[in-house]
């Protein structure tokens, strides 16, 4: 059985029916994957057991009559009324799916440049990231689960000023914001990224004036309100060169119409090497099988899929497995051994798997995503993130009510009953003020991922950007992707620190929010 806000979350979010539990839906999702009885027990024990998870769309779809478990998919939007319209339509299909979107909108011409057949001038990339937030806005699939995006913007893109400014709303805005998580703000469904090239990294570490100004500029925006985040093409390309696009959370780098087939290992979960060897090769096998059975909105996207057979397999828990073994939230050589069993079987099992089932072998086998609601049915720590805190509130909307429970992390938890005290748990919170520690483990990780890292480094509120712009200079050339959240960034934060004693006694109990108290910000309990 899960643990009470654990199965109140998978009960919301993925039973296909009020009664189902844990143990059912691990069956069902098996069944729906598997070729045979012997995978579909190989397959059950390893979800029910909560040492592989596969992504949220496997838990929600496998099973449904409309069987769609990717969880996101990308486009290169195309600078023509014709592309326009087939990208309006693909967000559509995609979105209403339960599948996330994400854009890259470098090729559209820049606003203002003259329409040489129709006259007039072009509205610009801008405009067509916002007319697809807001078909995000109106498309939630099964009416609960907001819609993801992502939109990208080359660093040399004449608009690209604009592009970076556009998410830092004023006073106003974000008064209605804290007070409606409805209201409507500019790109507010939409994760944003400056993806820049070897001539900008080139730039960085030669002083060149007009980047350097360009990467302050970006960094005060992110430590200001968290976006934009960077995207670095130089190694993504490097390990997939048809890669123009990514995933709401920039984890999956896609191709155009491509899309990411997402399952995590549970680290902490995992006894030896050995076993860890079982597990990846059991999860390659369940995402190939996936990508075989899996409903896909578009043909082009179905074409994609067919030629690139992209496998996403990550890992959730690096905090917890560090924690358990005494250390802090740093690289280890310990670590380092299991992430190269994790790498080297999944390559090894993508090939002889595709040529014993006839197909494709996999473009790319290993993504690290968020896993935000994964992670609490697994009870560990999410991705590779530290601890958010030890107490939160979790905000959500659920039929259009805005509700919140209290939550004591689960990992915390243990190790609080094994008799650590608060202090001793790093978290976000304390990690925040030493960015280089963070981003040095995501960067050791990075060698071992064909593809990248959702990751977002944690600020203090009111961050300061002068040396956070160095630093971010100096990291970057070893990130396929880096994402930052400074404390209060958005109104409406999702997850609000508490006192562990505000928490205890009060988990599992849902509270609908007082919006009329939300006037300034991040709301109070």
């Amino acid at each position: 059985m899960l643990p009470s806000f654990a199965d109140a979350v998978f009960k919301r979010t993925y039973a296909i029916t009020p009664d189902e539990t844990w143990p059912q839906a691990a069956a069902r999702v098996a069944k729906a994957v598997a070729d045979g009885p012997a995978q579909e027990t190989m397959f059950a024990a390893l979800i029910r057991e909560r040492v592989f998870i596969p992504g949220g769309r496997y838990l929600y779809s496998a099973g449904r009559p409309l069987m769609q478990v990717s969880n996101c998919f990308g486009f290169l939007a195309e600078d023509s009324r014709e592309g326009w319209a087939d990208l309006m339509r693909s967000a559509l299909m995609c979105l209403s799916t339960g599948g996330g979107i994400g854009v890259n909108y470098s090729e559209v011409r820049p606003k203002g440049t003259p329409i040489a057949r129709m006259g007039g001038s072009s509205s610009g990339p801008l405009a067509l990231m916002q007319m697809v937030n807001e078909v995000g806005r109106h498309v939630m699939s099964g009416g609960s689960r907001r819609s993801a995006l992502w939109a990208g913007l080359h660093w040399k893109h004449p608009d690209i000023d604009a592009f970076i400014a556009l998410k830092d709303w004023n006073a106003d805005v974000r008064a209605m914001k804290a007070k409606s998580f409805d209201y409507p703000a500019p790109l507010d469904m939409t994760n944003v990224s400056v993806i820049v090239d070897q001539e900008y990294l080139d730039g960085l570490s030669s002083g060149n004036v007009r980047i350097a100004e360009l990467h302050q500029r970006i960094c005060a925006a992110a430590s200001r309100t968290g976006e934009p985040a960077f995207r670095n093409d130089v190694l993504i390309t490097a390990d997939d060169p048809g890669a123009v696009t990514g995933n709401p959370c920039q984890e999956s780098v896609l191709h155009d119409n491509d899309v990411c087939n997402l399952g995590s290992i549970v680290l902490p979960r995992i006894l030896d090497t050995s076993h860890l060897e079982f597990a990846v090769r059991a999860a390659v096998q369940f995402l190939y099988n996936g990508s075989l059975r899996s409903y896909y909105p578009t043909e082009k996207i179905a074409a994609t899929a067919t030629r690139n057979r992209r496998i996403g397999l990550g890992i959730m828990g690096l905090h917890e497995f560090m924690l358990t073994r005494g250390g802090k939230y740093e690289w280890s050589s310990e670590l380092g051994k299991f992430l190269g069993v994790w790498k080297d079987v999944a390559e090894d099992e993508s090939k002889k798997y595709a040529a014993r089932k006839g197909g494709a072998v996999p473009v790319t086998t290993r993504a690290v995503a968020p896993t935000g609601t994964i992670s609490i049915m697994a009870g560990t720590t999410s991705g590779i993130e530290p601890i958010y805190c030890v107490a939160y509130k979790r905000r959500y909307q659920q039929n259009g009510n805005h509700l919140f429970q209290y939550v004591v992390d689960p990992t915390a938890k243990r190790l609080l009953d094994q008799g650590f005290v608060p202090k001793d748990i790093e978290d976000a919170f304390s990690l925040s003020h030493d960015v280089p520690r963070r981003l040095t483990v995501q960067a050791n990780v990075q060698r071992y991922t064909d593809q990248a890292i959702s990751s977002t480094v944690n600020l203090p509120a009111g961050f300061a950007s002068s040396s956070f712009a160095s630093t971010v200079a100096d990291f970057l050339p070893r990130l396929k992707g880096v994402a930052f959240y400074p404390d209060g960034g958005r109104p409406n934060q999702p997850i609000v620190p508490v006192a562990i004693e505000e928490a205890l006694g009060q988990e599992g109990v849902v509270y609908e929010e007082n919006l009329e108290r939300c006037l300034n910000g991040v709301c109070g309990i």
